[in-house]
């Protein structure tokens, strides 16, 4: 078979519904400045789908700042990679001002978020180690963790007891093996929104030899009482062996990096490959970082902001009956019933008539007769913003609780 005629014959389950969901469904276009309210499809809506939780996508300062370095440095600065052409003392810089908002010793900065995390499993382990893992890890973790070529274990999600039994294949293994254990968790996991349960992770430390590495995306800049992410919330910021962040979340910009004890953090710096292969990180990124980074240490209203809009959205739903799951964070699910018929329908409905735009999500993420739309509150938002939505789903849940969509044909025009 033609390798082509074999890829067009299975485009994949989301690939599969492109003829009619692309450009709509998937892939939209949101336009316009980033803030709440934007254009999609030339039309104004009040939007929930981006992940800016502290409002500095559009921040003056910060705007300012990235227009300053573009202007001054250009983005071909400095050329090459780091540990060629590619270092500068502003890279250092954010380093060190990185490592020590996290509470780390070190820190290193990164090219992107995703190949990020699949590198830095690349590095820290062996064919003769073992990685243990949440079952609803992120899927850079997951791909991370399918390059491995060693043992891999998968536990139930922050289900302790699964996670111990996992601990105890692996220590048996390792023992054979002569390798060591890395266990893998998200500090927030960003569909259900629930915290990692680090501390009785962190505490069977006591019973087993094992690191932990953290994908605290979404924690970074939100939890805690700095910001300093998960591991500062519970207050076992040194529990954690590995802590990883994005700048994609609460920094809204590009790059990342992981922290760690100095010397394990020279040890990635020598041995990441995406890293070491690839062109140093954009200086305008870099000046913007440090910027970014800066606000997040002296304007604390911003986190007391995006707080104070998640409170009064999840609150909200909840006493009007919705089911937002177990979220401990600022990602806010409202799970629904119904099949992907309705999901369509209910989606367009409610970007097209109460315009409303936040994530759909559909099986094969959830179960396939799940609807879950996906809210992420930002400091950007109003409590007016949260009154409108929640009175939009209230319509919305009623016309699905009657069964109306199971009864329209939801296939816009896409131009």
């Amino acid at each position: 078979m033609d390798l082509f005629e074999k890829l067009l014959a299975n485009r994949g389950p989301l690939g599969s519904h492109s003829h009619y969901a692309h450009g709509y469904f998937t892939f939209p276009k949101l336009e316009g400045v980033i803030q709440p309210r934007m254009l999609f499809r030339g039309k104004e809506v009040l939007t929930w789908s981006l992940n800016n939780y502290l409002g500095l996508a559009n921040h003056p300062e910060v705007r300012k700042v990235d227009a300053e370095a573009a202007a001054e440095w250009g983005m071909a600065t400095p050329m090459g990679a780091r540990i060629m052409s590619g270092n500068t003392t502003q890279h250092e810089l954010l380093e060190s001002e990185l490592a020590d908002f996290v509470q780390k010793e070190d820190a290193l900065l990164l090219n992107f978020g995703y190949q990020g995390v699949v590198s830095i499993i690349d590095a820290l382990v062996d064919r003769h180690d073992v990685i243990v893992y949440d079952a609803e890890s992120h899927a850079c973790i997951i791909d991370g963790v399918r390059l491995h070529q060693g043992k891999r274990f998968v536990y139930a999600h922050n289900n302790l007891e699964n996670l111990e039994k996992q601990l105890q294949r692996a220590t048996r293994m390792v023992a054979e093996t002569g390798g060591a254990i890395l266990v893998i968790t998200e500090g927030v996991f960003g569909m259900s929104g629930n915290l990692g349960n680090l501390p009785a992770i962190i505490a069977l430390k006591e019973k087993f030899n094992f690191r932990l590495f953290i994908d605290d995306a979404h924690g970074f800049g939100t939890q805690g009482e700095t910001g300093a992410g998960t591991g500062e919330h519970f207050g076992m910021q040194d529990g954690i062996d590995v802590y990883f962040s994005t700048f994609a979340k609460s920094m809204a910009s590009i790059g990342a990096f992981v922290a760690g004890p100095e010397q394990v953090i020279e040890y990635l710096r020598y041995n990441m490959r995406s890293q070491i292969f690839a062109k140093s990180l954009p200086m305008p990124l870099v000046i913007g970082a440090l910027k970014r980074l800066e606000l997040l240490r002296t304007e604390p209203q911003l986190k007391n902001k995006l707080w104070e809009i998640t409170h009064a959205l999840q609150n909200g739903l909840r006493s009007r009956g919705f089911n937002i799951g177990t979220t401990q964070s600022c990602v806010t699910p409202v799970i629904l019933k119904g099949q992907i018929p309705d999901a369509t329908a209910l989606t367009l409905d409610l970007r097209e008539n109460y315009s409303i735009f936040c994530s759909i999500v559909v099986y094969p993420v959830v179960p396939k007769d799940i609807i879950m739309l996906r809210l992420i509150p930002t400091a950007a938002h109003t409590l007016d913003d949260v009154e409108e939505t929640i009175a939009a789903f209230e319509k919305i849940a009623l016309k699905l609780d009657q069964g109306l969509y199971s009864k329209q044909t939801a296939t816009p025009t896409v131009s």
